[in-house]
């Protein structure tokens, strides 16, 4: 299952391989009401084909006659920034909401590009920075640092790509099957640890391999920061509470366990044990997810995916 943005990777290297002329749209700036976050990506080939969304429809089909117009002229050989809606007219003609505005930049794909280097990076977890200078159509790749953000200042497109936030589960379980596979789609970098060998003997999920360290030694030696969500699915409390008690003690901006609520009143009775602070305690989302009466392993998966991803939009809802 791909993310939004390996997806439109993969598709415009595809379509270079076979000799199609294409162009990547990136969303750079947004005024007022926005459909999709800066960063996004749209792909746009010679031949009518588009794969990404910059604008949820409003602007993809001017993009489209952007580049068959190039195609049939003169293909250009810089990037170009466009702007949409700078007028409530024109934002109503491409159907901007709430007269929204939205910047793009438009760059024709070559070898210089470096979108094959940038895909591979991506796919082996790395997070890269990209730089495009305008003028040139040039990009250089780079590491980058998970608090960097896209950057445009007219002469050069600086963009992030690759896992931003770090999923770090204990227990191979069905739920953790899921839960890797739904994550991974939403650009998580997904770790998983159990040390019972015949959970990771029965682990069919071949691109995340399974840690076999004790639960607490996975955590704390991965040091759990503001950008680190930290889940236990063992139902073991030997597993889970050793992991939750460095997850708690840590930075991480989530941590959560699975579990009924009279389980979970046990389980916060048993980590006051090991002097961690009633603020600490509080940190703990148990039961794990949102109250959306999951029973299936995919249902909680998404019910748990729900919660972390308002907990990292800082939108506060009302769990009962």
């Amino acid at each position: 299952m791909d993310s939004a943005d390996l997806g439109v990777l993969r598709t415009v290297v595809g379509w270079r391989a076979a000799g199609m002329p294409c162009m990547l749209a990136t969303l750079v700036e947004t005024w007022g009401s926005a459909p999709r976050p800066v960063g996004a990506l749209l792909a746009l080939s010679a031949d009518g084909r588009l794969a990404g969304s910059v604008s949820g429809g409003c602007i993809e089909d001017n993009l489209l006659d952007r580049v068959r117009a190039a195609a049939g002229a003169d293909w250009p050989s810089s990037a170009t920034a466009i702007t949409y809606g700078i007028s409530v007219d024109e934002a109503r003609r491409f159907g901007l909401p709430c007269g929204g505005t939205l910047k793009v930049v438009l760059e024709p794909i070559s070898a210089e590009s470096r979108l094959e280097a940038l895909l591979k990076a991506v796919e082996a977890r790395r997070l890269v920075e990209r730089r495009l200078h305008l003028e040139t159509a040039v990009a250089q790749l780079a590491e980058a640092d998970s608090e960097a953000e896209l950057q445009f200042d007219g002469a050069y497109l600086r963009s992030i790509h690759g896992p931003r936030l770090r999923l770090l589960i204990i227990g191979a379980g069905q739920v953790s099957a899921f839960l890797d596979e739904m994550a991974s789609a939403l650009d998580f970098q997904v770790l998983i640890c159990d040390p019972r060998e015949e959970y990771r003997a029965s682990w069919t999920r071949s691109g995340t391999p399974v840690d076999p360290r004790m639960p607490d030694d996975f955590v704390s030696e991965l040091v759990p920061d503001r950008r680190t969500a930290v889940i236990a699915l063992t139902h073991d409390p030997k597993q889970d509470d050793l992991a939750l008690i460095e997850a708690l003690r840590s930075d991480a901006l989530y941590v959560g366990a699975l579990g009924s609520r009279g389980n979970q009143e046990k389980r916060r009775e048993r980590l006051a044990l090991f002097d961690l602070s009633p603020l600490q305690l509080a940190r703990l989302r148990g039961p794990v997810g949102l109250p959306i009466g999951s029973r299936s392993p995919p249902e909680l998966a998404i019910a748990i995916l729900a919660d972390l991803i308002a907990v990292r939009q800082g939108i506060q809802l009302v769990r009962v």
